[in-house]
């Protein structure tokens, strides 16, 4: 089952949470690529998402998702305690995006952006599709 996550390229905040995601991926479950990349966008236009999203995403099984649903399903996925933040699903996603949709609002001013894409380290060049 294919993993591919999505993530703002130039977002120190997304960046860092890729690094999260890969220190408690050990299996390699997970595959990433920027959004802004040619396979970011090629992969958002397959599914027939708009092409300036500027979100977290997971296509998973061949579905799509983002925000705080594509966030709390790789949570069940990582090692560790993370697995329990999955339960938020219960949350009406209405409800849960209010406060993803604040912090994806100041990521910038708060977390800072890069001038470009991260490059991956030779060991997690791998797990990147571009």
């Amino acid at each position: 089952m294919e993993k591919i996550i999505l993530f703002d390229g130039v977002c120190n905040l997304c960046n860092s949470s890729v690094q999260f995601v890969i220190k408690r991926d050990p299996d390699g479950c997970f595959k990433f690529a920027s959004l802004q990349s040619e396979i970011g966008q090629s992969l958002l236009e397959q599914h027939g998402f708009n092409k300036e999203i500027d979100s977290f995403v997971l296509i998973e099984n061949q579905r799509i998702y983002s925000k705080s649903s594509a966030a709390l399903r790789v949570c069940r996925n990582l090692n560790g305690f993370w697995k329990v933040f999955s339960i938020l699903r219960i949350l009406p996603p209405s409800f849960r995006d209010f406060f993803y949709d604040i912090v994806a609002k100041n990521r910038y001013k708060w977390f800072g952006k890069r001038e470009s894409c991260m490059l991956p380290t030779k060991e997690m060049k791998k797990r990147f599709l571009d």
